[in-house]
This record gives structure tokens, sequence and C-alpha cells, in this order.
């Protein structure tokens, strides 16, 4: 069941995160959305609002530990508790490693890492205490298979998915109940590339995404469809791409 579950996403202000939001809010969920530009989520905010959702915001950055446990209080002080959470924040500004894009690396690491360990962090306790939770991140087709280019953030995506199967499986032996979904998507139409500095990269993968890609609504779909399974059901991974695409 969708109807009147708290769901905390991250990243949130565009892309998978928006659509996600959206979908959610209007099979009934209630909806905390965080991301760094104010502006596109008070105006996601008014949308679903007028809509006839629940949605409160706050302006956070993954890599700050404090904006993640404060996020957690927002759904708690404002909807009473937290039943999701959708850590779908993420950078892809993919480039040859000989480019040698250092700052690029980190930044990298510590929205795609850091920012899913803050996240964990802040929200764990919470599930841990009330024997149930779900957890559900955003990794990529490039957690999946290497790709060139795609060292740094391949390498990210390989982690959310080992992080992810261990906490699962933790949970189940903890018995805590913890539900966990992480989402391997392939092209889909969002802002990742905006990021891409290197211009052959950037080339390459416009070209990619113009010839396959889809709709961010296409993964919000995969979104709501693992948190409506029932509580004993876990479904632990997808991975999603367009129908003509060979990866």
């Amino acid at each position: 069941m969708i109807k009147d579950k708290v769901v905390i996403i991250t990243g949130a202000s565009s892309g998978i995160g928006e659509a996600s939001a959206k979908l959610l809010a209007s099979k009934g969920a209630k909806v905390v959305l965080g991301a760094r530009r104010e502006q596109q989520l008070r105006q996601l905010v008014d949308e679903i609002q007028t809509a006839g959702g629940q949605a409160v915001y706050q302006v956070m950055d993954v890599v700050n530990p404090s904006d993640n446990a404060q996020i957690v209080k927002l759904a708690k002080e404002t909807f009473g508790g937290v039943d999701v959470i959708f850590l779908n924040a993420g950078i892809m500004p993919t480039s040859p490693l000989s480019a040698l894009k250092t700052d690029e690396w980190n930044q990298t690491v510590d929205i795609n890492i850091k920012g899913v360990l803050n996240g964990i962090a802040a929200v764990l306790p919470t599930f841990v205490s009330q024997k149930s939770g779900h957890v559900i991140a955003t990794s990529s087709v490039a957690g999946l298979k290497a790709y060139p280019g795609g060292a740094i953030y391949g390498g990210t995506k390989w982690f959310v998915r080992n992080f992810m199967e261990v906490l699962r499986m933790e949970s189940a032996q903890e018995r805590t109940n913890i539900r966990t979904a992480t989402i391997y998507p392939a092209a889909i139409n969002t802002e990742l590339l905006d990021q891409i500095t290197d211009q052959d990269a950037a080339e390459k993968m416009t070209a990619l995404y113009k010839q396959y890609g889809i709709s961010p609504d296409r993964v919000a779909n995969v979104v709501a469809f693992a948190i409506d399974q029932p509580e004993d059901t876990n479904v632990n991974e997808f991975t999603i791409g367009p129908t003509t695409q060979p990866w």
C-alpha cells in the first residue's frame, strides 16, 4: 500500500525524483522532498498540493550529515514518521581517467556514495526501532557493467549495489523487516548529462540519450511498484531502460 506512507526523496527537484514525487503523491503518499534548488522544490510542492496531494520540502545537500538528519526530523514533525527513503540524489560527470578531472571524481564520490551513507545514517535508527521501513536507491546500469568514461561514476554505482544488498541481508538477519529496492536505470532523460564537462564524453552521451532516452516517469512507475508490495515481500533489484537500447 502506498496510501498514507511517508516517503522522503532526495534529488527531488528534477528527473526521477520529481517524477516519483508526483506519482507517489497522486497515490496518496505523503512526500518529503529534498534537493539543493529551492525554486524547483517549491514549485513541485505547489503542483502536488494543487492536485490534492500532501508534500513538504527542505533545501538540502546530501553531502552534509546534518541536512539528512534534518529532513528525517521534518518528516516526523510534519507527518508523524517515516516509512520510505528514496536515496536518489546523484551526479554523472563522466570522463576518461586520462583527463584527470580529480575535482569531479571527489564530488561524485561525495554525492553518490557519502550522500547514500548520510541518508542511511539519518533514517536507520528510526527503521530499526520501529522494525519496519523501506530503502530505495538509484544505482545505474553502470553499477552492473563497466563502461569507458565511467570509472568513477560506475564505481560509485557499484558501491550502491553492494551496500543495498548488504543492508537487505543484515536487516533480514536482525529481523528489522527493512525492505530494499535498488534501481539500475539505463538511458533516462534527466539532467545528468548537464554535468558532463568533458566535450567528447558529453557528445557521445548526448547522442546516446537522444537516440534511446525515455522519460523519468517510467522509473517512477517502478518505484511505486516496489513500495506497493505487501510488507512481507521484498523486490530488491530493477534494471530499467529503453526497449530499443542494447546497453
